[in-house]
């Protein structure tokens, strides 16, 4: 089957964020309705005429246009839940959710079926996003490095040192984690500006130069990870890779507040009965 169209997606999308428990990371729901959906890996790599996942893009459609129903909250960590409304819906009509949200915001388009990177969206969330990836897929790969640097450090790690250089089995910077006080390990870690897909290989290839070093790795990308990276990341009896897609870095940058700027405004409203009170 080809990706299902945005609107498609509310009710699978509703369905995940239940089997979850009433929330989400973006990676835990598209692999949740991935998995409902019984997409195939092809089919998850997919990518849109500007180079984003298919997948991923429509599924960021579906999760905004049901936040302007009032079914999903989201919050500053990427993660969503469904709203007090949303545990009562058990699905929704598409057409039902379209209208309402297109009325409120009849100054902004809407996804068509056929030309998906030139629409806006009901409100910021995309907008700030594919504006910052642009901004990544525009570094060089020496500030790119530099940046996942500023990430970790930002992070609590310490320590944190970039190579600077090509070669060494894709690692490019060291790091320690500390917890607690108590507890440190060191860390490896590669930086990848990728605009598409991470395969299994890539993890296959920084784990194999990960052997006798350390325990544990990272890989940062601006791309998406595939279904066997994932897969290959956690394999049984296998040092573990931990791995922070497109979607987690830009949450991560807004978490810590580096390169993004976030407002705050104020909204005053009357309180009539209030003053009837008086």
């Amino acid at each position: 089957m080809s990706i299902p169209k945005f609107d498609a997606l509310f009710n699978p999308l509703l369905e995940a964020l239940r089997d979850l428990g009433g929330s989400g990371s973006n990676s835990e729901l598209a692999d949740a309705v991935a998995r409902i959906l019984q997409l195939s890996d092809e089919e998850l790599e997919e990518q849109t005429r500007r180079g984003q996942p298919r997948f991923s893009y429509r599924l960021g459609w579906a999760r905004s246009y049901l936040k302007a129903y009032g079914l999903l909250n989201n919050s500053d960590r990427g993660v969503w839940s469904l709203t007090e409304k949303g545990t009562k819906v058990h699905s929704v009509d598409p057409e039902e959710v379209k209208r309402f949200v297109r009325s409120q915001h009849v100054r902004q388009e809407s996804p068509s079926l056929d030309s998906e990177e030139s629409v806006n969206e009901p409100d910021v969330e995309h907008q700030w996003r594919d504006s910052l990836l642009q901004v990544l897929l525009a570094l060089r790969p020496d500030q790119f490095e530099r940046l996942c640097q500023r990430i970790l450090r930002e992070s609590g790690f310490v320590k944190v040192e970039v190579s600077g250089r090509s070669g060494d089995g894709g690692i490019d910077g060291t790091g320690i984690v500390e917890l607690g006080g108590l507890l440190t390990f060191p860390i490896l870690f590669q930086c990848k500006r990728y605009q598409g897909t991470v395969g299994a290989s890539v993890v296959r290839d920084f784990r194999g130069a990960m052997v006798g070093r350390v325990d544990r790795g990272l890989i940062l990308t601006t791309g998406v990870f595939s279904r066997d990276a994932h897969r290959e990341a956690t394999r049984d009896g296998a040092p573990p890779i931990d791995l922070v897609d497109r979607e987690r870095l830009l949450d991560k940058l807004k978490e810590l507040r580096l390169g993004v700027n976030v407002q705050l405004i104020e909204s005053v409203s009357i309180n009539d009965e209030w003053f009837r009170l008086l």
